[in-house]
Parts: structure tokens; sequence; C-alpha cells
């Protein structure tokens, strides 16, 4: 099978022409060093089946990062039969140096000229046949954003592939690429941003760019919770309607204990799971918008200067951001991070971020124990610790990893994305959530199940329990928290995968939907489920999070200080949480 790789420059397009070629879910974003991975997929090119590569967007062949290194190791150990690169047509002259040094690899070559949207509005004209002729290689120009020019592109691709002796370009020097980009293009001296220019004048303000951002955020919360409580209230009345109506009169005569391990454990920690769905799609959709637009480029490059008091810079803020999603492809996209001190640094923090998992569990405390006024607020609160504990640990720990690289971050103008991109988000957290449950979420009600109904003949959940025992064992050090023993098995299961927590509430009690949330109603005060959301928030990462840190850093030290300190961290404001506000509220 002959392979392809796309190639080119960060915030070129790269991931998003992946997927409209093969319709994988790549991560599609507006910034820089997003794809770190060796994306792959197969693709139908004319009558044979080649195999499409997405390589790391880089700047320069020749570099040191990691991803440069990812990319030229792959490129001298794996036979590619042709390079298909990108350049983004409304900034082209900055790329020219790459092209030239692209040009050099004995590889066949495809130039794309992506973004041709864009470059249209600019004013900017491109010979595509002229460019061909002077370089040496086919050149196509499209939209891979709205698929303009797409027809083009396979055919192309099928040519290259299926010529008899495909050509090499070979010493092509930097004054060529050019006199060709200059003889071949024609930008309007007033070429400009304008709409992105205005805004950044706003968004960008020294005074005010901060507290506009921190009121996008509070505005994404308050329209997750309007928007996505009803959905989510709908879910889960189906949910419990389909148990009810369907699965209890059909496993009526089944025996007691298999009723129980698929009603009571599998059935009930699901769906009480599934039913927060709605509300973890719409967070991310929403996120996805401001993603895509452009506009968390620059709230990087607003929180570098404070960034920089605490050892860090735009860029591990920018990881942070892409930990709301998962922690494991942000603690994969530090590879962008040089100095090593910075990206240790980075991923020591990454795992403070308010993740996709720690969502499902933080929705349905809020939802259960706070009213529709206060739960943006709350969620928000919870945004802003998930900072401030990145902060303190890197003032912390910032002598020990000391950061001696330059921030250069690109800023790509304001982009509004299109109904496919949303489309696709959403999509991407569903089949997350469906991922997650085939693996970690199963395995773990099941375990919990067998916890809270074993040895056989104790109460389920009971303190006679394996569960209640363990719950016990663990109270002198929870206690003190507001942290119940339901709530410290919960914990326990949460360090595999934070997704089992509210699932495993859910087998513990033997309810789901609105009973289970009734039920933790009567049985919490405010103060201990925010006390349990601040641990669950702060303490140790999932597994495979800490995985992830010892595969990046090679390093025991270090994976075990990512595991040690988020535990003690978590207890330290928990337990400072719950004691203040007790005393407060007994006064």
């Amino acid at each position: 099978m002959k392979r392809v790789a796309l190639l080119g420059m960060p915030n070129t397009g790269k991931s998003t022409l992946f997927n409209r070629l093969t319709g994988a879910h790549a991560k599609v974003g507006n910034w820089p060093g997003l794809t770190v991975e060796l994306l792959s997929a197969k693709l139908l090119v004319g009558e044979q089946m080649v195999q499409l590569i997405d390589l790391p967007g880089i700047y320069d062949m020749h570099g040191f990062s990691d991803d440069e290194k990812v990319v030229t190791t792959f490129l001298e150990t794996q036979t590619t039969d042709l390079l298909v690169v990108l350049l983004n047509t409304s900034q082209l002259d900055r790329q020219l140096n790459f092209v030239q040094q692209v040009l050099q690899q004995r590889v066949p070559v495809l130039l794309v000229m992506n973004m041709v949207d864009e470059a249209q509005k600019l004013g900017i004209h491109v010979d595509t046949i002229g460019l061909s002729e002077q370089l040496g290689v086919p050149v196509c120009l499209l939209s891979a954003k709205y698929g303009q020019g797409m027809e083009q592109l396979l055919p192309a691709i099928r040519k290259v592939l299926t010529a008899t002796s495909p050509s090499h370009p070979s010493g092509v020097e930097t004054n060529h690429v050019e006199q060709a980009f200059g003889q071949c293009i024609s930008v309007p001296s007033q070429a400009s941003h304008a709409l992105t220019e205005s805004l950044d004048r706003v968004l960008l303000h020294p005074w005010f760019g901060l507290p506009i951002f921190f009121a996008v955020m509070l505005l994404v919360f308050q329209g997750v919770f309007a928007i996505g409580k009803p959905l989510q209230d709908a879910t889960a009345w189906l949910l419990t309607e389909g148990r009810t109506l369907l699965l209890e009169p059909l496993m009526a005569s089944w025996p007691t204990v298999v009723q129980g391990l698929l009603l009571d454990g599998l059935y009930n920690g699901l769906s009480t799971v599934a039913s927060f769905v709605p509300l973890i799609v719409l967070f991310f959709v929403f996120m996805g918008i401001v993603e895509d637009t452009g506009y968390l480029s620059r709230a990087a490059y607003l929180m570098d200067a404070l960034m920089s008091r605490f050892g860090l810079d735009g860029r591990s803020f920018v990881m942070l951001l892409m930990g709301f999603g998962c922690n494991v492809p942000a603690l994969m996209g530090t590879r962008v991070i040089r100095s090593k001190g910075l990206r240790y640094l980075t991923m020591l923090v990454i795992p403070f971020s308010l993740c996709s998992a720690r969502m499902q569990v933080f929705v349905f405390f809020i939802a259960a124990l706070f009213t529709a006024t206060q739960a943006p607020w709350v969620l928000f609160s919870l945004y802003v610790m998930s900072l401030l504990m990145a902060m303190l640990t890197s003032l912390l720990f910032k002598n020990r990893y000391v950061n001696n690289d330059a921030f250069i971050l690109e800023m790509p103008p304001y982009r509004f994305p299109t109904l496919r991109q949303i489309v696709l988000r959403g999509w991407q957290e569903v089949r997350h959530f469906l991922h997650r449950a085939s693996r970690f979420i199963v395995i773990g009600v099941l375990l919990v199940w067998a916890l809270t109904n074993f040895p056989i003949g104790v109460g389920a959940g009971s303190i006679d329990s394996w569960a209640g025992q363990m719950g016990q064992f663990m109270a002198p050090v929870l206690s003190p928290l507001g942290i119940s023993a339901e709530l410290t098995i919960a914990l326990i299961f949460g360090f595999v995968a934070k997704e089992i927590v509210i699932g495993s509430l859910a087998v513990i009690y033997g309810l789901e939907g609105q009973m289970l949330v009734d039920t933790i109603t009567s049985h919490l005060h405010w103060m201990q489920a925010y006390s349990f959301m601040l641990f669950v928030l702060i303490y140790t990462p999932c597994v495979s999070t800490i995985a992830t840190i010892r595969n990046e850093t090679k390093s025991l030290w270090f994976t075990t200080l990512s595991v040690v300190w988020p535990l003690c961290a978590a207890w330290c404001v928990s337990f400072i949480f719950y004691e203040t506000a007790t005393y407060f509220v007994r006064a």
C-alpha cells in the first residue's frame, strides 16, 4: 500500500483536510502545534487504497523540537510515496523557506494552497499553472474548511502516485522559490484582515482583554446550563422510563443476582453517566466554537505576562485549555515546547485542567445541589480554581523546572467555524464517551456493584459490605473534608477513570436518574458537595494520564511527583474550604 503524508506548518489546515478526506476525527483547532500524533487512515484514490498520514505541524525541517524530530525521523525511516504539503495561501511570505526545505527532501511533492477562501477575500490571486511549472511540482488551490477545490485534489494525488517516473524536486534554492511565488502570486498592497485587526484592538486591550476573556468563559457556562439542563432532564427521564417499562418486566423472571448486576449495577451506572452527556457535549461545542474562531490563541497571548511570573508562558496556558477535552492529548501537545524545564512544568500543571471526565462529576453535583442561577457561577469557580492550582504548582516548582525558551505564538485571523466543524465537535465528545464507556466505565460500575453487594448476604452498600469496609477504613482521612463513605468509594474508583465516579454512586445507592439526584440532595450539604468537587478537581489524575506522563518523560521520579503532589494538594484545599465554610455557617 502506498503512503501519502500530509505536511505543513502549524495552522495551515492539515487536520481539517485530513478529516475531510478520510472522515476520521482528528483534533481540529485554530492554534499552532495542536496535532502531535501520527494520525493515519486508509483513503481510496482512484482504484487503489493508500495510507494517509497526518504529520505534526512544524516550522523548520532542520529544527530540534520533538515534533520536528518526529517528522524528520518519519521521512528518514519510512517509505513515503508522496508529500502533500499544505500552505496558508493568505500568509505565504513566512512559509517560503519551509517550502524550499521540503523540495529538497527527494520525495515527490504535491503543493496544496489551502485557505483560498481567506485569500480571495484579501484579493490574493494564485497562478497555479505558472507556479507548478517554475517549481516542478503539481499545485492545487482549495479550501479544506469549505470543500472548495477538493475535486482537484484526489485526481492530482492519483496522477503523482501512478506516474511511472514521478519527479523528485531537488536543488531548489530559496531565491528561486521566492522568485516563483513572487511572479505567480498577486497580493494587493492593502491586503489585511480588517475584522481581525478591529476585534484585536478590543479583545487584546491591555486592561480589558482578560476581563473580557473570563466574561466569555462565564457566558459559556451560562449557555451550557440554560440549554443543557432541560436536555439532561429529558435524557434521564427517558432512561428511567426505559428501565421501568422495558427492562424490569423483561428481567422479572431472571435470578435476583443477575437482575441486580444488570439493572442496579450496569444499567444504573451507565444510564446515570449517559444522562449528563448532553451537558458535556454542549460545553465542548461552545468551547470548540471559541477555539475554532482563533480566540484561544489570543487568550494565550493575554495570559503570557501573568503565566511568566509563575515560570510558564502562553503555550502552557494553551495546553491547559487543551486539557479541558482530555489531559492525555494536552500532555502530548507539550512536545512543541523545546525547553525541557518548561515542558516538564507544563506537564505537571496540565492534570489540573477541568477535563470532560471531571465535568461529568461537576455538572451532576451542581445540578443536584445548586439553583439554575448559582450553577454557572459554581462551575466558573471550579474553572478559576483549576487555573489557581496550576499557578500555585508552577510557583512551587519553577525553580526546579526552569524555562529557557522564548515565547513565540502565531496569531491566526479570526474565523467562523462551519456547521460541519461544530457537529464534528459534538460527535467527538459522544464518541469519546462511548469509547470510555466500553473500557473503564463498564468495568468500573461492575466492580463497584460487586464491592457493594459482597460478601453474600449483606445489605447492598451496607457497612458490612466490602465497599462499606473500605469507606470506614478511609473515614479518618476524608471525613474532615466532609466526604462520606459513599463518596470515598467513588473517589477510589475515580483514580482509574473520573468517568466512573457518577456511575459508581448510582451503583452504591442502587438508584438512577432523578431518584439518585434526590437522594444525593437529601444526604449531602452543599459544603460537602463543593469540598468533594474540589477534591475531584485536584487529586491524582487518572491512570491514562499517569501512563502518558511516564511515557513522555521516561522519569519515574517525575511520574511519582505528578501522583503524590495533587493528592496532597487536594486534601489540603478541601480541608481548608470545608472547615472554613463550616465555621462561618455555624457562626
